[in-house]
């Protein structure tokens, strides 16, 4: 019997081609999204369960937690891909921004895991975890602090959860830098984020999708952080 992909944070961007993905191969997906857009729709109509969720608190996290259970009994895997680019520019309330960092970031996917282990106990097969972390999670970012710090927040846990679980579900990272633009990034923009990595191409999502399909058919992978990065740590 095939359970559901969960994907958080598949409104836009990495989430949604990850889902259009796996419904395209035939798999019951569900996602959650925190504003419902048109993407969210054909989702839907596709065949998704879309859940709406802004994880903005604890309790918001436990219904959505909630809900999820009346979904499924079970998952064939958790991709952790909703996320958040705030920064100190932009932000100057530190106390909230690193909260907000550490909770979307970290609390959210800690407190899924935790209470969705049972869900990932199949018998006679390998389920999965994947934590959608970063390149600054190596660097650091003196211009995103607190968005660095909780990622390498969730790197950790990639290991904690990895020995935890082992050897019934395999927990992995994927650390990507540049994947795709946003709409509004202007030319001078895109031309230096370029130049930061040796392939200097803006890769796009099949690079995510790639390396999530291959953790899924590993066998052997665990605890393991994948880079997709175009080499920018040779830069």
């Amino acid at each position: 019997m095939s359970f559901p992909i969960l994907i958080t944070g598949a409104g836009q961007r990495i989430g949604l081609a990850l889902a259009q993905h796996f419904i395209h191969q035939g798999h019951a997906v569900i996602i959650t999204y925190r504003t419902r857009h048109q993407a969210v729709d054909e989702l839907e109509a596709s065949g998704a369960t879309c859940i709406q969720a802004d994880f903005s608190c604890d309790d918001s996290i436990m219904r959505f937690i909630k809900e999820l259970r009346h979904a499924t009994p079970k998952l064939r895997a958790i991709i952790h891909n909703a996320s958040s680019w705030d920064c100190e520019k932009t932000n100057k309330d530190y106390a909230q921004l690193f909260d907000a960092m550490m909770r979307i970031h970290a609390k959210v996917p800690y407190l899924i895991n935790q209470y969705c282990e049972d869900m990932l106990k199949v018998d006679g097969e390998f389920t999965d975890v994947i934590h959608l972390t970063d390149y600054v999670v190596e660097t650091g970012s003196p211009k995103h602090l607190a968005y660095a710090a909780s990622k390498a927040a969730l790197d950790n846990f990639t290991k904690s959860f990895a020995a935890k679980w082992a050897p019934d579900v395999k927990v992995n990272a994927i650390a990507p830098s540049l994947i795709i633009f946003n709409e509004d990034d202007d030319e001078q923009y895109k031309e230096k984020t370029l130049r930061k990595s040796l392939m200097g191409i803006e890769p796009g999502c099949q690079e995510i999708i790639a390396a999530v399909e291959m953790l899924l058919n590993s066998n052997y992978i665990t605890g393991r952080s994948l880079a997709i990065d175009g080499g920018r740590h040779l830069k």
